[in-house]
């Protein structure tokens, strides 16, 4: 069953397992407003705790994915303001990074700024062969809030991360792609049967077991190798009396797609 809910800002989609959500600014080329970024930070939540979601793609809607905050919103010339939204948009990041449901973003088009880094904080970037991002802020004279000095060179390097940030320039998907960022590039014409195919596959796993790894692999950059090995060891042992592995392995034998439930 599909349902989709549009709002001014934000507009959900849910059907198949997958909850599509499409930032609606498209003659702001999507850039972030306060009521956005509270709006998408709503829906991850309701989707975190809505068992009929087992996958979040994180899109936008015309020519731009997020070209960052809204410079023009003339609120943002107020520092108080400005960090209040930084705060916001640092809590959204960290939301989508500790979801325990996969997080795709599908990028159809410019991504700069705070758009980068709510691509930084997602599980799998899919990019379309248009699509150009950067980071863009020093080009402003603005410093990122939102995990850009921490997320970036874990992804591509530390060196990489300088040059990019220090530049502000934008690069094409491929580019990112190259340097680790950016999982799949595709044409265009084939970016949204491209999403929609990996989303729904995602979506046929065992919810416990990819929550699972998601957390020890968001964990294991962050602790030494031993710390990381005796977690993943408690982790699987833990994992041995889930209802999930025993229909996995039931399935196997059975030779009949398994019919997960996240326990």
């Amino acid at each position: 069953m599909e349902t989709a809910i549009n709002t001014e800002e934000l507009i959900r989609q849910q059907g198949d397992a997958v909850l599509w959500l499409k930032l609606n600014r498209p003659q702001a080329l999507n850039s972030l407003t306060l009521s956005l970024v509270s709006a998408l930070t709503q829906a991850i939540e309701d989707a975190q705790s809505d068992p009929e979601v087992r996958v979040i793609v994180l899109t936008g809607e015309g020519r731009a994915f997020c070209a960052g905050a809204d410079l023009k919103d003339p609120a943002r010339s107020r520092p108080e303001s400005g960090a209040e939204f930084v705060k916001a948009i640092g809590a959204l990041t960290e939301l989508i990074e500790a979801s325990t449901k996969p997080v795709i973003a599908a990028l159809n088009g410019i991504t700069v700024a705070g758009g980068l880094e709510l691509v930084l904080a997602c599980d799998i970037v899919v990019a379309t062969e248009s699509a150009r991002i950067g980071d863009a802020h020093s080009n402003y004279a603005l410093f990122p809030g939102a995990g850009a000095t921490v997320r970036l060179p874990r992804k591509v390097g530390l060196n990489n991360a300088k040059l990019l940030m220090f530049t502000g320039d934008m690069h094409p998907a491929s580019e990112w792609k190259a340097l680790g960022l950016v999982n799949m590039v595709v044409a265009d014409a084939d970016f949204i049967n491209s999403v929609t195919a990996l989303a729904k596959k995602l979506g046929t796993k065992s919810p416990l077991v990819l929550g699972r790894m998601k957390q020890a692999l968001n964990d294991a950059l962050d602790q030494p190798v031993s710390v990381g090995l005796r977690y993943e060891r408690a982790l699987s042992n833990l994992h041995h009396f889930s209802a999930d592995r025993i229909e996995g392995l039931a399935a196997f034998k059975e030779k009949r797609p398994p019919q997960f439930t996240g326990k």
